[in-house]
């Protein structure tokens, strides 16, 4: 392998600033693997990134590469949540993709392994893969188990549902402190089926990752000897030339998909998927939420993971993982085992062993949760470019909902309402202003739904909005709305008592106002604006619809 800066006299000043790090002269012979490594003190998925590096590291000096940890952002959407730092949050994955992108073209990297586990650091990460196109591959640090109150399971969306209890008057404050000491036992991605683990486990779909990315619990020392295998893994990708755009094609996007809808994966699926096949280049004939929609009505939800169900991650990895979900979509023709994967291999060779153990975690075709996926897409007057909702953990109850509309231009407004008893059975809570544009970066809606199911509303009240929900959410939470309020969207001139018809299995979404009506309220409406500067500012100027993904706009 020779180097761009470790061969020939012209790059002996480059080298000198190498033998400065201590480095060899037959460490600069071999390949630099870029480790890509998002550890942080601050969110507990990360706290324990640096031993996956390391050992990503021993799996790259076993297979003949030399190996260089860098670091890149992460923000935790659990902690952001419910403040202005949520405003970060989606708007972070573009500069992680940036950073991969410097750190990766400015040190002349051979390939490159990422170490992430968490929300948008993956689909950042992803997206700089793609950018630079360097042989690639991926390692999370794993799920966090499970906690334990009372003889139940829980999880971070438990914690966050017993605090709308509490604020109903359903708990005390001596139960809450309950669910906040066990909720989270250890490191790791939260327990449930969120946003973290569902793109943990894409990647699998995908071909970047291993088997047992998605789903090896964190604490277990087999995810060790994952990153090993993975650092071994980019070498003989490297030795063979085997570059992210090789495997990232638009069946392997699709193939994503069909897990995605088959696990019940997190609403935000959609938008980084949208966003990886846009720095992919693809058009929206191969991949748009018209598709996405067309995949779910001809995928069956399989697995019902918390949120949704009251099983979780590490039950899933026991069950077979999401090799056992792969084989099982191959051996019923909905999922293309010709893709190829950072294994060498493909799908069909790679998962051919994999076996369900438990049908109870992961259902045979024949006898599906749904005979469709996880998400579905809803389309009307209301969202004419498509919103998005995570059917797999509505109450059936709210499959169809029509009731008034209570309009909130902040999630704070709606929190307020929520938190003092004047949202009602049956009402349709709307919450804008927090799309791309308008929050800005699209915040997560945990804290109002989780109130509102808490609150004992989960079957009788629907919430839509124009930002995006945490995998963690349950209910009849519509997000994604586009386009969005600041955009001039509909949702912008919707008014309280307004009816909203919403129905999951026809897929719509509906402002029951006379269409003159809706037309003379657009003539009038002025996006609301909220001030921001700083990097919000530049954001809010750059970002595209969620429908595209939320990406920037190309220049």
């Amino acid at each position: 392998m020779n180097n761009t800066f470790t061969n020939g006299t012209n790059m002996a000043s480059q080298r000198s600033l190498l033998r400065a790090l201590g480095w060899s002269d037959s460490e600069m012979q071999k390949p630099i693997v870029g480790i890509i490594c998002a550890q942080s003190d601050i969110i507990p998925g990360h706290m324990h990134l640096n031993e996956i590096a390391r050992a990503v590291s021993d799996g790259v000096l076993a297979a003949g590469g030399k190996p260089v940890i860098v670091p890149s952002i992460g923000v935790c959407d659990g902690i952001a949540m419910g403040h202005k730092g949520m405003r970060y949050s989606l708007p972070s994955r573009e500069i992680i993709a940036d950073s991969a992108e410097i750190l990766a073209n400015a040190h002349a990297f051979d390939a490159l392994v990422f170490v992430g586990n968490c929300d948008k650091i993956i689909p950042g990460m992803l997206m700089g893969a793609v950018r630079v196109n360097l042989p690639a591959a991926f390692v999370s640090g794993g799920p966090m188990l499970a906690g334990h109150k009372d003889g139940k399971k829980l999880s971070l969306s438990s914690m966050f549902e017993a605090v709308g209890a509490y604020t109903a008057g359903k708990i005390d404050e001596e139960e809450l402190t309950r669910f906040e000491c066990a909720a989270c036992p250890s490191c790791g991605s939260c327990s449930g089926m969120f946003t973290a683990n569902s793109m943990n486990c894409l990647l699998e779909a995908l071909g970047m990752a291993l088997p047992g990315n998605g789903t090896i619990p964190a604490v277990l020392s087999a995810r060790l000897v994952l990153a090993k295998e993975t650092g071994a893994a980019v070498m003989k990708l490297l030795e063979n030339n085997v570059r992210p755009r090789d495997i990232l094609t638009p069946a392997a996007i699709k193939n994503a998909e069909r897990v995605d809808m088959a696990i019940g994966a997190s609403s935000n699926s959609v938008l980084h998927l949208l966003a990886l096949a846009s720095e992919l280049g693809f058009s929206k004939e191969q991949l748009s939420i018209d598709t996405m929609n067309e995949i779910s009505m001809q995928t069956p939800n399989l697995c019902r993971l918390a949120p949704a169900g009251e099983r979780y991650i590490e039950e899933l990895a026991d069950a077979g993982g999401i090799s056992a979900v792969i084989r099982t979509l191959i051996d019923a023709g909905l999922f293309d085992g010709s893709a190829q994967t950072v294994a060498g291999v493909s799908q069909d060779a790679l998962t051919k062993n994999a076996r369900v153990t438990d049908d109870t975690i992961i259902r045979p075709v024949s006898d599906p949760y749904s005979p469709y996926g996880g998400l579905a897409i809803l389309k009307g007057n209301l969202a004419k470019e498509g919103a998005v909702v995570k059917k797999s953990a509505v109450d059936p109850k709210m499959y169809h909902h029509t009731g008034p509309a209570r309009v909130f231009d902040s999630e704070e407004d709606a929190m307020q309402a929520i938190s003092t008893g004047k949202i009602k059975a049956g009402d349709v809570v709307v919450i804008r202003y927090e799309g791309p544009k308008g929050g800005p970066g699209m915040r997560e809606m945990l804290s109002p739904t989780s109130s509102i199911v808490g609150a004992g509303l989960g079957d009788t009240v629907a919430l839509i909005t124009d930002g995006r929900f945490s995998g963690a959410t349950r209910g009849a939470a519509i997000g994604h709305v586009c386009p969005e309020a600041a955009a001039g969207g509909v949702i912008g001139v919707v008014r309280d008592g307004d009816l909203i018809e919403i129905d999951i299995q026809k897929g719509t979404i509906d402002l029951r106002v006379p269409d003159e009506e809706i037309e003379a309220r657009l003539k009038t409406f002025v996006p609301l604006e909220k001030p921001v500067e700083g990097y919000l500012k530049r954001y809010r100027a750059l970002v595209t619809s969620a429908s595209d993904g939320a990406v920037f706009k190309k220049l």
